[in-house]
């Protein structure tokens, strides 16, 4: 049994990895298309703050993931190994055709298809997963909201300013809203997979009660940051140059309204999506402008994206948890 706990905790890594990987472009994608930084130097930015992230949270949000979607008591490794199969396959699958669809979702969907498989609906916590869906239409909708704020502040308080100068003070303030939102991410998006880790502990006994070991912590938080460092390129062309074209200032508002909400979320144990906020924001950003400097078009098809992720997900878990029972 240690040696398929041992496994199954390496995969949980992977994906971890996968997700950093592919969530880079949440990170960076802003920062890239403004011209603050190239990539590759952006994405040692952002990994740098990922992994920084864990000095800073506690455990709320891998509470919600590992105990709080699933009954922990009724399920086993088998379905946790199968429902990580799942995720990865997807996050494989959409980052390949450049698709920015949430990675926390394609957790949250792999394992509960998993379980499902396994169990049937009984297996899963109604009140958790609800709180997720709701919050695939909040978490956009706020970052929207705090991204047009943000841009209408700051217009406001630079309108007498040239251009120029305003650019130039921006690009340096991108910097330290690119670090905030990095850190954002990595203090959501690392406690996802501790809640997975540690459900493995508990469901074999290795861990009596629900409780996120340092060395945990330190792993995924390395893991999803090695996986920003190695982002691939293929979503930041989608999120930073097809949804609309951004200035600095405009980086820096929609940088500082998603990292406003992840921070905001991880603080309640609410396990949102980067990917979502990150986008919401960047169309506030964009519509303050005119509704037409928006590509809706993009936006629609991300939209339907977020839809699918956890039901798709869920069905991938749950045809990965059927292949796993045949060799039980």
């Amino acid at each position: 049994m240690f040696e398929l706990v041992l496994i199954v905790i390496i995969i949980a890594l992977i994906f971890d990895f996968l997700n950093g990987f592919h969530d880079s472009a949440n990170s960076i994608a802003t920062i890239v298309s403004t011209g603050v930084l190239s990539p590759q130097k952006a994405v040692m930015f952002a990994a740098f703050f990922n992994f920084v992230a864990a000095f800073a949270f506690g455990e709320e949000v891998a509470k919600t993931v590992g105990s709080g979607l699933v009954k922990l008591d009724e399920i086993d490794i088998y379905v946790i190994l199968a429902g990580l199969l799942g995720a990865i396959f997807w996050n494989l699958f959409t980052w390949y055709y450049g698709i920015p669809v949430s990675s926390s979702h394609a957790l949250i969907g792999g394992y509960g298809g998993a379980a499902i498989a396994k169990l049937g609906f009984g297996a899963i916590i109604w009140g958790g997963f609800e709180r997720v869906v709701l919050f695939i239409v909040l978490a956009p909708v706020i970052g929207f909201i705090l991204g047009l704020v943000y841009m209408l502040i700051t217009s406001w308080v630079v309108k007498n300013k040239k251009p120029r100068q305003v650019d130039g003070v921006f690009r340096k303030l991108q910097l330290v809203s690119a670090a905030f939102y990095s850190f954002g991410h990595g203090s959501n998006d690392a406690q996802k997979t501790m809640g997975i880790i540690v459900s493995v502990l508990v469901a074999t006994n290795y861990q009596a009660e629900f409780h996120v070991p340092i060395w945990v912590v330190m792993s995924c938080h390395m893991a999803i940051a090695l996986g920003t460092l190695f982002g691939g390129w293929r979503i930041v062309k989608t999120m930073g140059m097809k949804i609309t074209k951004l200035k600095p200032i405009g980086g820096f508002c929609a940088e500082f309204s998603g990292a406003t909400t992840l921070l905001m979320t991880a603080i309640f144990g609410i396990p949102v999506s980067t990917t979502q906020t990150i986008t919401g924001s960047i169309l506030g950003v964009g519509s303050l402008k005119r509704l037409s400097a928006v590509k809706w078009g993009v936006a629609g098809k991300i939209v339907w994206a977020w839809v699918l992720t956890i039901p798709l997900s869920g069905l991938v878990g749950a045809l990965c948890y059927w292949m796993v029972s045949l060799f039980l």
